[in-house]
């Protein structure tokens, strides 16, 4: 199932490589298997920083379930997140993350810098990386090609 759920991720990324936006593509999934939101990055078309394919699917998870916690969700990502997503992905209670390409500017989950080194005092999200990564590499080289 993880591999079905990170090609929908993927789908989302193409949409984001088609606005002209970082092709970055994310799902939350419950524990059930469903899928609660799906995004991808818009800071380009919401002059907005925060606009992150994350933190978008986090906010739409949050008002489907008219809640904040996400405790038992699985958060599907194209890139390894940023440390402004993942302080979100750690503040919403996301059970698990599983991303594609690692972000060696920016990865907060040892690309860039670990955010993980610290325990969290009161939530673990257990991470995993390279699911799919060729294929997201491979958008993501494609995106920066055509701009340069």
């Amino acid at each position: 199932m993880d591999y079905d759920f990170m090609r929908i991720a993927l789908s989302e990324a193409k949409k984001a490589y088609e606005m002209k936006e970082v092709p970055v593509g994310a799902v939350l999934v419950d524990s059930n298997k469903n899928i609660i939101a799906k995004a991808h990055n818009e800071t380009e078309t919401r002059a907005c920083i925060c606009s992150h394919a994350e933190i978008l699917v986090i906010e739409r998870a949050s008002k489907s379930l008219n809640r904040w916690r996400l405790n038992g969700c699985t958060l599907y990502c194209t890139l390894e997140p940023c440390p402004m997503c993942m302080g979100a992905i750690q503040l919403a209670r996301i059970d698990r993350l599983i991303y594609a390409a690692p972000d060696l500017r920016l990865g907060a989950l040892g690309s860039f810098i670990d955010l993980r080194e610290k325990k969290h005092p009161f939530h673990t999200v257990q991470c995993e990386g390279g699911l799919l990564q060729k294929e997201s590499a491979q958008l993501m080289r494609e995106f920066f090609k055509e701009r340069r």
